[in-house]
C-alpha cells in the first residue's frame, strides 16, 4: 500500500512536470497515478477523479481502457510542437537532441497506443 501511494505522487510528479516539459507525456503518468491510488487511497485516487482535467480522462480509461481522440490529438500535438522546438532549438549537443528526440519519441508512441473512445462519455462530449 505505501509503495503504491508513494509510486502515485510519483507519477503525478511526472505528469506535473509533463505539463509544462514537452519531452514527457503527461497522459500515461496520470493514468498511472490514478492506478496506483486506486490501489493505497481512495482520498487521492478521488481527488483524482474529481479533477477537471484530468477527471473525465481517468474515468474513460477505468471505465473503457480509452482515451478521448481530443485527449490524444492535445498530447500529440503539444509533444510535437513544444518537444520539436526543444529538440531542434533549445538543445545545445548533437547528443541532447538525439535524447531529446528519443524522449519525444517514448512519450509519442505511448499515446498513440492508447486506444481512443468511441462511444463513450467523454468521447461524446468532445
Amino acid at each position: 500500500m505505501i509503495l503504491y501511494r508513494f509510486l502515485g505522487y510519483f507519477f503525478v510528479a511526472l505528469g506535473g512536470i509533463g505539463v509544462v516539459l514537452p519531452l514527457l507525456p503527461t497522459t500515461p503518468f496520470i493514468l498511472v497515478a490514478a492506478g496506483c491510488f486506486a490501489r493505497s487511497s481512495p482520498r487521492c485516487h478521488q481527488w483524482l477523479l474529481n479533477n477537471k482535467v484530468f477527471g473525465p480522462m481517468i474515468v474513460d480509461w477505468q471505465e473503457h481502457q480509452c482515451i478521448s481522440a481530443k485527449t490524444k490529438v492535445v498530447a500529440v500535438s503539444s509533444m510535437i510542437v513544444f518537444g520539436g522546438y526543444s529538440v531542434f532549438f533549445a538543445m545545445p549537443t548533437l547528443t541532447f537532441k538525439i535524447i531529446g528526440a528519443l524522449l519525444v519519441l517514448t512519450g509519442l508512441v505511448s499515446v498513440l497506443r492508447l486506444k481512443t473512445c468511441t462511444g463513450c462519455r467523454q468521447a461524446e462530449a468532445s
